[in-house]
């Protein structure tokens, strides 16, 4: 009896614990999302993700496995990827080839040679953005949320910060895109609504990665599919916009 009372306690104190990283965590993200956006020059943008993303993994270790966190089943997670890759770049391809789609593809934020391309698509698009959101929101928040809520829930909660983590670079979604601009308007009505469905939107493609995640029981299968969504759709934004 002792000894279960003892393993109740241990398992409430690492609930309580994981529930308290789990804030922390959060906070890293939030100051990191300022930081990011907001006050560091461009070129530190890659480094200072790939720290943030030590720390938060260090921070997960001291309550999650490796299996939780979704680093692992490596080759399982590499054929689930390889998937979405084939299968994103023939959607994009075909959004590419639609003139009513095409123009979706509108952004005033690529800009620059093809040096320029060549360093989005493979140094600052994997390194900075995808490494970050998912080891962020695909590896650890669900991680540390799943021990309290379950694996559904701790998707969800992971899933609607991701959706918020995209309220500041949406701030200028109805400027940068034509498309949006014309959807939703301009000033600040047309910026809050732009906002709203970015932050929807986001959640739900978070939503689908998670879902990526747990079926191949591994991050790396989220990780491609989410660099091929990125990376190939900065691509052709960049032929869009330089023709």
């Amino acid at each position: 009896m002792t000894e279960r009372i003892a393993s109740a306690d241990l398992e409430r104190g690492t609930t309580s614990d994981s529930e308290w990283m789990t804030v922390a965590v959060i906070a890293v993200l939030a100051v990191s999302n300022v930081m990011s956006n907001r006050i560091l020059p461009a070129v530190l943008y890659v480094p200072w993700n790939v720290a943030v993303v030590l720390a938060i993994v260090a921070m997960a270790r001291n309550r999650c496995g490796w299996r939780e966190l979704g680093f692992g089943s490596w080759r399982r997670g590499a054929l689930f990827g390889g998937v979405l890759v084939v299968a994103t770049a023939v959607v994009l391809t075909m959004g590419l080839a639609m003139p009513a789609v095409n123009k979706l593809f509108e952004d005033r934020r690529v800009e620059g040679g093809v040096l320029t391309l060549l360093y989005q698509v493979l140094i600052r698009i994997p390194l900075g953005t995808v490494l970050l959101e998912e080891v962020a929101f695909r590896s650890v928040l669900p991680a540390l949320a799943a021990r309290r809520r379950g694996v559904i829930r701790g998707s969800i909660v992971a899933s609607v910060l991701f959706g918020m983590w995209h309220v500041l670079p949406a701030l200028n979604l109805n400027k940068v895109n034509p498309i949006a601009r014309d959807v939703f308007g301009g000033g600040a009505g047309g910026k809050a609504v732009a906002v709203i469905f970015a932050i929807v939107g986001t959640m739900l493609a978070g939503l689908w990665f998670c879902f990526v995640r747990y079926r191949s029981r591994s991050i790396l299968a989220s990780m491609l599919g989410h660099v091929a969504t990125n990376s190939i759709g900065y691509t052709f934004a960049y032929l869009v916009t330089h023709t």
